[in-house]
């Protein structure tokens, strides 16, 4: 695997397609030899891996909808030997399981450790942690409550407050214990950071303007979002008012709201940079699709969003279509200064029903059974 080493040994968002596709038609003739599902699904669309020669080719890959890992158990390396398996948080009844083996991993650390310095997210400082999430537990293995206990690692803890606590054998929320855990923080001299699921952030924000509490957070304090609003799209808010209810209430610039997209599917982190902005990694690519005839979309038209990367070897998920709509526009018209194309989340396939756009995207390509 020397193109994908050297894939992940360059810098964030150090754009080089050469070493890109290089990359993803090592994997995808890796998976064709060593999975028979795969290599079926590759041959049935008439597809090999020699037609990968620039990046103008990489639409021309088949992608596979995550409802397809929902609903199979799709590993190139035997399921025995996977060191760590997580599974998706099954929005929509169903969840899927995707492996990591070793290598695999340590490419998501060095991604991890790239963008994460490059948003400065790593401190010295003991910091009080409010984890908008599940509090860990023996029986979860969703990638959200890993991935959420992994960024209170990236600041030394001093304590973990988190606001989905198990009881009685499943997770309840409870706002009004986050909120006396933020006003204790608030009256100590150490950094606090949020993390997690932007709807309940919000949510015990505006508790927190209600009950009138004094909750201006200590300098050096972050605020981390990461996977979306899921349920409550209803309540969802724009970035403005989230924002301007962060400084209201706690004192908190947008300079230090953060925000990050990904999947369980796709374990690349799409960090936004400074002017709020989703910009693609240079170790993933990202198409945009017309959601009728699947055709690749041009800059600044609504789409079914693809998701490229060549990072793992156990699972297959070289090219998959998650359940989000967005739009993709150029680099240099953000004005941040870096160039790789910035993606916009515009919402999910078939909203009217909170169906994902992995469904959706099923219901496109037939009913995918492998």
């Amino acid at each position: 695997m020397k193109f994908r080493r050297a894939l992940f040994r360059k810098k964030p968002y150090d754009k080089d397609d050469e070493a890109f596709v290089s990359a993803v038609r090592e994997m995808t003739e890796y998976h064709i030899k060593h999975n028979k599902k795969y290599a079926k699904l590759l041959s049935d669309a008439d597809f090999s891996p020699d037609t990968l020669k620039c990046a103008e080719d990489l639409k021309k890959l088949p992608f596979i909808p995550t409802l397809v890992f929902k609903r199979n158990e799709l590993f190139t390396i035997d399921k025995r030997k996977i060191p760590v398996k997580v599974t998706s948080s099954g929005t929509g009844g169903s969840a899927g399981v995707i492996g990591f083996e070793l290598s695999g991993l340590f490419c998501a650390f060095k991604m991890v450790l790239k963008i994460f310095s490059f948003r400065n997210l790593f401190s010295p400082r003991l910091t009080n942690y409010v984890v908008f999430g599940y509090k860990p537990d023996k029986n979860n293995k969703t990638a959200v409550s890993k991935t959420a206990f992994g960024t209170t690692l990236f600041a030394p803890a001093l304590h973990r407050t988190y606001a989905l606590t198990r009881k009685d054998g499943k997770y309840e929320v409870d706002l009004d214990a986050v909120c006396r855990a933020i006003e204790k923080y608030a009256k100590q001299k150490h950094p606090v950071r949020f993390m997690g699921f932007p709807s309940y952030t919000y949510f015990t924000m505006k508790l927190l303007e209600e009950k009138k509490t004094d909750a201006k957070l200590p300098k050096g304090s972050k605020i981390i979002l990461a996977g979306g609003w899921k349920q409550y799209y209803k309540e969802q808010v724009d970035k403005k008012e989230f924002y301007d209810t962060a400084k209201r209430v706690l004192g908190m610039d947008d300079e230090n709201v953060i925000e990050f997209y990904g999947a369980v599917e796709h374990p690349v982190s799409y960090c936004d940079c400074k002017n709020h902005n989703l910009h693609v990694p240079a170790y993933s690519r990202v198409i945009i699709r017309d959601v009728t005839t699947l055709e690749p979309l041009p800059y600044g038209q609504i789409g079914l969003v693809e998701l490229i990367t060549p990072m793992i070897k156990a699972t297959p998920i070289t090219a998959v279509m998650p359940d989000d709509l967005g739009v993709l526009y150029p680099g240099e018209t953000c004005g941040c200064g870096i160039n790789t194309p910035y993606l916009k989340i515009i919402g999910r396939v078939g909203l009217k029903d909170v169906k994902t756009c992995a469904a959706g995207a099923s219901q496109l390509l037939g009913d995918v059974k492998l």
